[in-house]
């Protein structure tokens, strides 16, 4: 009789673990198990911003953006002006705000994942473009800390949004040269309108799309260059638009400088900016302002720097500098938006920021991962050892840097906090500081905060603003009306100074205070400024009118609030205006019981 052959089951599961290997293998090859992989990897590195709430302008991007709350906002963002125009970033805002409302973790969660998916794109645009080291770039990407500014602050979806449509609109055009189909050339250039209106920092794309024609070929054609003119257009058309929405809203000053200075500045920027891609280290949310010596010759050294090493790229293009030329005139390319040549808000509290690199790092981040794949072929027998300590060890790093750095982003108090610590002297910090602790009763703390602020920039008009709000609910009007007047000289047509100045001028108890003529003349600045549909502006105008006698035009005004506020079904309001309506019924002016000596009435 034969013995039972136990070679068969362990050959059938010999023949199965080697379908399975077999087949990750192939997923791994086609890049599916790695693009699953790399958004587990973006996952796990962001995974604390699960916790994170709302911070800086998240506020005026999505919470108190009506736009985002009405029903027909989605396409009525696309025609509103604003300090930031970007309507596709304010659509999927619109769209979350059904699904998330105010719960920031959904937000957090939809960035993470675009900022994932981001990276894939990434990796398979530099795959077809024969980018030794795609897949450790792609990964490099994924986890690099400076990253951390643009994917845990919800307002930079528009970041994370056309890096997303920007990279589609890449592969996708890069799909028209290989197989010629017209529907690839015209979703790249739907990918790339969608793009520039989630950001425009991405305007530069058609140069890259030269560039990619440059690498592939080693030189641009005639028809590399016509099929470039419409993404030319786009850009063009779209940057004038935004360009043009961005210089009607009402902003302050940003910075007044020349050609020559922005020109050393950008010198400066650019240095600074490779330096965090390679060691991205003491990042922080509002880096100190640099102030720029244009009469010094040395200052302009890094701007000479940048122009010396595209120089000698370019001549040695054809002996190795090649990559470098790509490499780092994508990076440079990149951030000519955002280098100070056109004034950004944001520039008047620092001139560099870690979000602002975020589309430029690609390039130095496929230099840095070409360079170590093409060292690691050269460390023979242990080369695949060794290639897996050192990417290890780089990915490894870069993962528990940004896990780090996303606490900064949790909420108000630690990004300001985090910011006061490394750059003591960032007035906008210490300012926003202020409101936080005022928020939470603490008003002599907060004074000292925004009194630090302004020691720091005696004319930042947000703090003089706050300062004057804390002095008037603290009772001190005369001290408020000081810090109003303060932002009118500096920013004359800034709304709720002027609006506040007013109401204090019309209804403070104090009779050495109060000046009837002056409040009824600010009070109409600040309707008009407002185009006279503010109930809350309106009711100002009507006790200005009380306290200068003129009470059939307070009447009137005090109705048209009243109105204002039905419509827009505002109880509260609504309550207080008709109490402000009886005062005016009775032939008596309104005192603000908030301010001192008020006996009766409600705060405005």
């Amino acid at each position: 009789m034969k013995a039972p052959d136990t070679r068969q089951p362990v050959q059938a599961a010999a023949t199965r673990k080697s379908s399975v290997a077999q087949w990750l293998e192939k997923c791994w090859n086609r890049g599916w198990l790695f693009a699953l992989v790399l958004v587990a990897a973006t996952l796990i590195a962001y995974q604390s911003v699960s916790h994170a709430g709302f911070i800086w302008d998240d506020g005026s991007l999505l919470l108190h953006n009506d736009l985002v709350k009405q029903p027909d906002g989605w396409w009525r963002c696309w025609l509103s002006k604003g300090i930031d125009y970007v309507p596709a970033t304010s659509t999927t805002f619109w769209l979350e705000w059904r699904l998330w409302g105010t719960h920031p973790q959904g937000y957090h969660l939809d960035n993470v994942i675009l900022h994932g998916l981001s990276a894939g794109l990434i990796w398979r645009i530099l795959r077809r473009l024969k980018v030794t080291g795609a897949r450790l770039a792609a990964a490099l990407f994924a986890l690099h800390p400076v990253n951390v500014a643009s994917v845990a602050w919800i307002a930079e979806r528009k970041d994370t949004l056309a890096m997303a449509f920007y990279a589609c609109s890449l592969l996708w055009y890069l799909k028209f040269e290989d197989t010629g189909r017209l529907r690839w050339y015209w979703l790249a250039a739907g990918a790339f309108v969608l793009a520039i209106f989630s950001k425009t920092a991405v305007a530069p794309l058609p140069l890259v799309l030269l560039g990619m024609a440059w690498w592939q070929r080693g030189r641009i054609e005639w028809r590399d260059v016509k099929r470039s003119l419409l993404f030319v257009a786009l850009a063009a058309g779209a940057s004038v638009l935004a360009l043009w929405v961005q210089h009607e809203a009402s902003a302050p000053m940003v910075r007044a400088a020349d050609f020559w200075s922005r020109l050393g500045v950008a010198g400066w920027a650019v240095w600074f900016y490779l330096g965090k891609a390679l060691l991205p280290l003491n990042l922080i949310p509002v880096y100190p302002l640099w102030h720029f010596h244009e009469a010094r010759l040395v200052c302009y050294l890094p701007a000479l720097a940048v122009l010396t090493v595209l120089a000698v790229s370019w001549h040695y293009r054809n002996r190795g500098g090649r990559a470098l030329l790509a490499g780092f005139g994508y990076f440079v390319l990149l951030l000519l938006p955002v280098l100070g040549f056109v004034n950004i808000a944001m520039m008047r509290y620092t001139l560099v920021a870690d979000q602002w690199q975020y589309f430029a790092i690609i390039g130095p981040i496929a230099l840095v991962a070409a360079g170590i794949t093409l060292a690691m072929q050269y460390s023979g027998k242990v080369r695949i050892v060794l290639q897996a300590v050192v990417c290890a060890t780089l990915l490894v790093s870069l993962d528990l840097l940004t896990w780090r750095q996303c606490f900064a982003y949790a909420e108000p108090a630690t990004l300001w906090q985090a910011t006061v610590e490394a750059n003591p002297d960032s007035f906008l910090a210490h300012s926003s500081l202020g409101g936080i602790l005022f928020r939470k009763g603490k008003a002599a703390e907060a004074k000292a905060q925004y009194e630090r602020a302004l020691e720091i920039e005696p004319n930042f008009t947000d703090a003089h603003y706050d300062l004057g709000n804390i002095f008037l609910q603290t009772g001190h009007p005369a001290e408020a009306i000081g810090h109003y007047q303060k932002v009118m000289e500096v920013q004359p047509d800034f709304l709720p100074a002027i609006n506040n100045l007013a109401w204090v001028l019309a209804t403070c108890p104090q009779a050495s205070i109060r000046d009837g003529a002056a409040a009824v003349e600010y009070a109409r600045r600040a309707n008009q400024l407002s185009g006279g549909k503010n109930a809350n502006i309106i009711s100002t105008l009507a006790a200005a009118y009380a306290e200068a006698g003129q009470f059939p035009e307070a009447l009137r005004a005090a109705r048209q609030a009243l109105s204002l506020a039905i419509n827009h079904k505002d109880t509260a309001a609504v309550d207080e205006l008709r109490r402000q309506l009886g005062f005016y019924q009775k032939g008596l002016p309104y005192r603000d019981p908030l301010q001192p000596g008020a006996a009766a009435g409600a705060p405005h």
